[in-house]
């Protein structure tokens, strides 16, 4: 199992007080709001201590000129990435980032009532004592938990002949005396003796091993502490198949086997590839019989299997890398199930024979359909469940080994059905995941023997909520190009339409990725106070289909900002909206996505969130050094040998196109440990930013000291993060969160 996708009291009088206000549009003003800051100077970084300051810091410019395809790209803030990166010990740099931290406590002062306020509802609609619909796997029944007051996970089992449960793993005790801690593989042995687990200490996404004898309680720490967390059980219940971190750097390019006790000196490579453009990673078959090792990137692929009770056996490769071919497999019923893109975009599901698994020998058993992207299945006794898409919906599709098929069925018109935790083949159910924008996430197990869909949880909001009190729709806005993207919006009912109401876009748009209509207890804090939530589904996602993917990539990555501005656009002309007084937020390829917005409609916005924000992509896709970077060519482009790619890139690179004039307020932030999105990128975006804006408005950066890509960990301090950038928000829409209270539930 891989675990893998956020005191009340016044600043002091010495502070300058200057505007938090969008710049001036036409048709109306958005509502006077108090101000933050005055954020138009220029002057040094500011002194350390605690003493309040009137000015923010300002990065020094030290000029950087560099020459590509006949072609100058000038950078004065690129002295930023730290030359010794991993590790960030350069006294300026850091210096910088403690300043632009203290700016931030300084500035957010004024808001500490509203973040209070606002972290306390969200933590009331929190199960303190949360825990998972069981599942079964082998002879036991497993579940995680939360303690009421806890951060993290306790992971606890039963025999399923009967008896109590038992704790195999307290993340809370694991957790102790790190400032950061996310479990990152829970994987139990085939003759459940043994729990291997990993976990990520500082945010690096290196991870260490452990082994625990659940039998004797003994304890192996091998001295793996630096795998990328995909651990795969061998079937004599000894061995582990892991893939280590490249020590130049976050990539894989090995898989080894390891003995549990033994040193990781004698440990057998199986598998090696030198090329760095590939992701490579393992996974287990639904059958339990054979290992995958999986090359590619987000539009090409090829795997290799290896049978798990053959250790020293040779891995077997399926079908030759092509470019643009895309497959990924798994095992069960004594054949393999393919799913690929070998004739057509949107794949075709097909089975092969055990002992010819190639390419030839792919027969179709569920045909491609220009109008049904298949994106995943799972395999169970009696039927193939397969999670696609359709007209930007998810949903559930049933063939069953018979050959009858058909979708399950659900209650509402828009939602988000996924497949749910479905670890073994052996089982008369499927669990499904379901949620809608105004449904809490839900736990349903469905039964194609007799078509009952039972409700096993439904996520509980303590401090009470009426999902009859919301309205949720799906509409269809027209980019520029003629295209027609779906808008997913939530807001509470008797929300005003005439266009009085602040609004809250979020995009995403990258990676095939595509952004579900789901339910989020931390957004009724937006709701209860009166703003429409919207979720633009632009392209470089796949909610239209994977060609929905690819027209949001590489030469075509603009259609994604262009889509975003005309559903912005879009949503003003139908009154959900008014120029000026809408907040965007995006993180990390999303937060490319508001930079670009930022740069492209200034004057729709009223303040924008950019979380690790991916914002200086010429300069990461020429910098070969970067792990990362190889593999993100197919995706963006390689502009360190493509002319005509280097200027696609420049031409929307966020921080390549800011200019001198009026941008909304802003809060960017970043992770010191971010091996994805380096801390160096929301750092110059903020440094240039400050630099060349011309208006008075509020910007803001935050960058977590011992914190990767995904903030910081724990259930308690993530919520923390989205009180912050909520009441940043609203304070930066006219809202006032200590004068105003929420709308009862």
């Amino acid at each position: 199992m891989r675990l893998i996708p956020k005191g009340c009291f016044w600043l002091s009088l010495i502070l300058l007080l200057g505007a938090c206000q969008s710049p001036a549009t036409g048709g109306g003003a958005a509502p006077a709001r108090p101000a933050l800051s005055n954020d138009k100077v220029a002057h040094a970084a500011s002194p350390a201590g605690d003493e309040a300051t009137a000015r923010p810091p300002v990065a020094k410019k030290i000029p950087s000129t560099r020459h590509y395809h006949g072609k100058t790209l000038q950078d004065d803030y690129l002295w930023l990435r730290d030359d010794s990166y991993p590790e960030v010990d350069d006294p300026a740099i850091l210096a910088y980032l403690e300043a632009e931290n203290r700016w931030f406590e300084q500035q957010m002062a004024p808001l500490q009532p509203a973040v209070d306020i606002l972290f306390e509802e969200m933590k009331g609609r929190i199960e303190e004592d949360q825990e998972a619909v069981p599942w079964d796997d082998g002879a036991y029944t497993y579940r995680w938990r939360y303690v009421e007051g806890s951060q993290y996970r306790l992971w606890e089992r039963r025999p399923r002949a009967g008896g109590d449960f038992t704790t195999i793993l307290d993340e809370s005790v694991e957790a102790r005396g790190h400032e950061y801690f996310r479990l990152t593989t829970f994987a139990v042995s085939p003759d459940g003796r043994r729990l291997a687990w990993s976990a990520d200490l500082n945010g690096s996404e290196r991870s260490r091993l452990y082994v625990d004898d659940l039998d004797t309680a003994r304890r192996y720490d091998d001295g793996l502490d630096a795998i990328n967390g995909d651990i795969v059980w061998g079937a004599d219940n000894t061995t582990l198949y892991y893939t280590p971190v490249e020590a130049d750097g976050w990539y894989t390019a090995r898989v080894k086997t390891h003995l549990v006790g033994a040193a990781p000196a004698t440990d057998s490579e199986i598998f090696y590839t030198p090329d760095r453009t590939l992701f490579l990673t393992i996974s287990r078959s639904q059958s339990r019989q054979y290992l995958f090792i999986t090359q590619g990137n987000h539009q090409t692929s090829e795997q290799y299997i290896l049978p798990l009770d053959e250790p020293g056996a040779v891995p077997q490769l399926v079908a030759p890398r092509r470019d643009g071919h895309y497959y990924d497999m798994d095992h069960g019923h004594g054949q393999f199930y393919i799913r690929t893109n070998d004739q057509h975009v949107n794949f075709r599901i097909a089975t092969a024979p055990e002992q010819t698994p190639g390419p030839s020998h792919w027969h179709t058993l569920l045909p491609p359909s220009d109008d049904v992207y298949y994106q995943k299945f799972a395999l169970l006794d009696n039927f193939i469940a397969v999670e696609e898409m359709s007209e930007g919906l998810k949903r559930i599709r049933i063939r069953e080994n018979g050959g009858r098929e058909y979708h399950v069925e659900f209650p509402e018109a828009v939602y988000a059905a996924a497949l749910g935790d479905n670890p073994q083949l052996a089982s008369d159910y499927l669990r499904i995941d379901y949620q809608s924008m105004v449904t809490p996430r839900s736990v349903y197990d469905y039964r194609p023997a007799d078509g009952t869909l039972t409700l096993r949880k439904r996520q509980r909001i303590p401090s009470g909520y009426d999902r009859d009190a919301f309205v949720t729709e799906r509409l269809w806005a027209t980019a520029r190009d003629g295209a027609r993207v779906p808008v997913s919006l939530v807001y509470r009912r008797g929300t005003p339409r005439d266009g009085s109401a602040p609004l809250f876009l979020y995009g995403y748009g990258a990676y095939g990725s595509g952004e579900d209509p789901g339910f989020s207890a931390v957004r009724l804090s937006l709701l209860d106070r009166g703003v429409i939530f919207a979720i633009a589904h632009v392209r470089g996602g796949d909610e239209m289909g994977y060609q929905w993917y690819l027209d949001g990539k590489l030469e075509k990555r603009s259609n994604t900002f262009n889509d975003f501005v005309d559903v912005a656009q879009f949503l003003v002309a139908q009154k959900y909206a008014h120029a000026g007084r809408i907040a965007i937020h995006g993180g990390s390829a999303g937060g490319e996505l508001v930079g670009a917005a930022v740069l492209q409609a200034p004057q729709l916005w009223a303040v924008a969130i950019l979380n690790v924000p991916f914002v200086d992509v010429l300069n990461t896709m020429l910098d070969d050094s970067l792990p990362l970077t190889p593999p993100e060519w197919q995706e963006w482009g390689n502009p360190i040998v493509d002319a005509e790619a280097f200027d696609v890139i420049r031409s929307y690179s966020p921080y390549d196109n800011i200019a001198a004039r009026d941008y909304p307020p802003m809060l960017v932030t970043g992770g010191l440990n971010d091996p994805r999105v380096t801390y160096w990128e929301p750092a110059k975006w903020t440094a240039k930013m400050r630099a060349l804006k011309t208006d008075d408005n509020d910007l803001l950066l935050k960058i977590n000291m011992g914190a990767g890509h995904g903030g910081r960990s724990g259930r308690y301090r993530q919520l923390y993060e989205y009180a912050e950038a909520y009441a940043f928000a609203l304070h930066c829409l006219g809202v006032n969160v200590t004068e105003s209270s929420p709308a009862a539930p």
